[in-house]
């Protein structure tokens, strides 16, 4: 089985690099399976209906986040009816949605696709490593192809994650920080990592936003309203493969592609 892992989506940007180079990427890579991070793709914070339906029309299989799920409030009952847009499965009980989504492709193969969140310098929500230990050990046996997306704030939490999943996991991908990594591998036990994916969507930013809004913030320390870059659109992503008999990683890389 072959997954694409599209990373943080950022505004209008990178919806707009995603309708006009997913197909493509989907056919000439022979992708069985697309998962896509969303949680900035609704003018960089949040999520609407909407746009999770617009960016699901594209082609993307299921949607991850982050912290900034929460963000637009209209997203909360589209949980209910819409499984496949996941929220990171360690927040509280009570909290809209679910982490976890088994995903089948037309080919009658599954995948579970699985959301989970940092603690350092993020929000005091539930444990990450044992909500991880939660969620693999809920998965029926047959289920050997498992992806993991790690929102998180620090490389030193996502790399640990990744090494205590090592063989549990089929893959584990960090997100959040919007800055691609070039550590992509495969740990010994068969689960294949980067630290983060990077961003998809406007790089002439900080991380997204317009430059001079952020530089002013940093100068002077008053309040701004960030607003989404956008210029030099590029749509950074993640391709493993993974033999479906065992839930181990064969190939991991990194994609890009360029906006027009």
């Amino acid at each position: 089985m072959k997954i694409l892992f599209i990373g943080d989506i950022f505004g209008h940007a990178g919806r707009g690099i995603v309708a006009d180079h997913l197909a493509d990427i989907r056919a000439t890579q022979q992708i069985d399976v697309v998962i896509a991070n969303v949680e900035n793709s609704a003018a960089g914070f949040g999520i609407t209906p909407a746009v999770a339906d617009e960016l699901f029309r594209y082609g993307i299989d299921v949607m991850t986040s982050g912290n900034h799920i929460w963000d637009k409030r209209d997203i909360y009952d589209y949980f209910t009816r819409t499984p496949r847009l996941l929220r990171p499965a360690n927040y509280p009980q009570g909290c809209p949605g679910t982490g976890l989504y088994i995903h089948e492709t037309k080919a009658g193969a599954r995948c579970a696709v699985m959301n989970l969140q940092g603690l350092v310098y993020m929000a005091n929500i539930d444990n990450p490593f044992r909500k991880a230990d939660e969620l693999l050990a809920s998965l029926p046996a047959d289920v050997k192809v498992r992806f993991i997306d790690f929102h998180a704030e620090v490389t030193s939490e996502k790399m640990a994650m990744g090494w205590y999943v090592d063989g549990r996991a089929s893959a584990l991908v960090g997100t959040h920080t919007h800055i691609p990594t070039a550590d992509t591998r495969i740990l010994p036990g068969g689960t294949a990592y980067q630290t983060d994916c990077g961003m998809t969507g406007p790089y002439d930013s900080v991380i997204g936003v317009e430059k001079e809004i952020v530089l002013q913030k940093f100068l002077t320390s008053l309040p701004a309203r960030m607003e989404p870059a956008k210029r030099s659109v590029e749509l950074h992503s993640v391709i493993v493969e993974v033999d479906d008999q065992t839930g181990k990683a064969l190939n991991v890389r990194r994609h890009t592609v360029q906006g027009d």
